[in-house]
C-alpha cells in the first residue's frame, strides 16, 4: 500500500510566529502547500487558499486552516492564466486587507520516461506557465501591496541542482525559481521585503503517484542518504521559518529541505 501523505494535522504546535499575518499560497489543495497553510494558521496567519479545481481537497485544507482559529478563503482556477494571477492578488487585498506573505508552491510535473524525445511543446509550456510564468505574474501582482517585512517564499527543488532525465522540463523550470528567487530579492532589498525559496527533495505528495511510472513509485525517495522520502508536514517548518521574523536576515537563499541530497 502506498503511504499516506501527512500533513501535521496531529504534530505541528503553533507559537504565535505569524500573528496576524496574510498569506496567499498556491497549490494549497493538498501535499506541501496544504502542511504550508495548515502551519502558518496554527502560527496565527489567515491564508487564501489557491488551487485549481480540487474542490474537496480544497475544502479540507479550509477546515484546517479554521479549525486553527484562523480565516480561509478558498480561490479555484488556472494560475497559467496571468489574469487569475492578478485576481487572486485583488482578492487577497479584497478578503484581507493586504497581503504579507505569497508562497509560489504549485507546480506541474510529468516524467516522460524517453526524456526529451517524449516532452511535447504543450507539456513544456504548461510545466514553464505553471511553476515560472506564474510566480512571476504573481510577484509581479503582488509586489505593489508589500509593506516592509512582507515576504516572498517559492518552492523549487533538489530537481534544480540534481536533474532527472525523464523530468527535463520541470528540473529546468525548477532551476529558473533559483534564479528568479536570488535575482528578485535583491531587487526588493530596498523596500524590505525578502525573497527566499525552499528547494524539497523526494516528498510524498498526491503529485507522485499521479505523475510518476509505478516502478519509480515503489523506489520514491529511497536514494536520498535518509533512505525514504520525506512527508509535508516535514517540509513545513521550513516556510514558517522564511515567512517568520527569525529569518529577518535571510534574502535570497535556497533552503534544501532533502534528507540529505545535496543543493550544492
Amino acid at each position: 500500500a502506498l503511504p499516506i501523505s501527512d500533513h501535521g494535522e496531529r504534530t505541528y504546535r503553533g507559537c504565535g510566529r505569524l500573528t496576524d499575518r496574510r498569506a496567499l499560497i498556491t497549490g494549497a489543495d493538498s501535499g506541501i502547500g496544504r502542511a504550508v497553510a495548515l502551519a502558518f494558521a496554527r502560527e496565527g496567519a489567515d491564508v487564501l487558499v489557491s488551487y485549481l479545481d480540487e474542490d474537496s481537497d480544497a475544502a479540507q485544507t479550509v477546515r484546517l486552516v479554521q479549525e486553527a482559529g484562523r480565516r480561509a478563503v478558498a480561490a479555484p482556477g488556472d494560475i497559467t492564466d496571468e489574469a487569475h494571477c492578478r485576481a487572486l492578488v485583488d482578492r487577497m487585498v479584497t478578503e484581507f486587507g493586504g497581503i504579507d506573505i505569497l508562497v509560489n508552491n504549485a507546480a506541474y510535473q510529468m516524467a516522460r520516461e524517453e526524456g526529451i524525445a517524449g516532452i511535447s511543446t504543450e507539456q513544456f509550456d504548461r510545466v514553464f506557465k505553471t511553476n515560472v510564468y506564474a510566480m512571476f505574474w504573481l510577484c509581479k501582482a503582488a509586489v505593489p501591496h508589500m509593506r516592509p517585512g512582507s515576504c516572498i517564499i517559492n518552492t523549487s527543488s533538489v530537481q534544480a541542482f540534481q536533474p532527472t532525465p525523464s523530468l527535463l522540463d520541470y528540473a529546468t523550470s525548477k532551476a529558473a525559481i533559483v534564479n528568479f528567487t536570488k535575482a528578485l530579492a535583491i531587487g526588493l532589498a530596498d523596500q524590505g521585503i525578502r525573497v527566499n525559496a525552499v528547494a524539497p527533495g523526494a516528498v510524498w505528495t498526491p503529485l507522485i503517484p499521479a505523475t510518476m511510472p509505478k516502478e519509480a513509485v515503489e523506489s520514491f525517495g529511497a536514494n536520498s542518504p535518509l533512505g525514504r522520502s520525506g512527508q509535508p508536514a516535514e517540509l513545513a517548518p521550513a516556510y514558517v521559518f522564511l515567512a517568520s521574523q527569525e529569518s529577518s536576515f535571510v534574502t535570497g537563499e535556497v533552503l534544501g529541505v532533502t534528507g540529505g541530497r545535496p543543493i550544492t
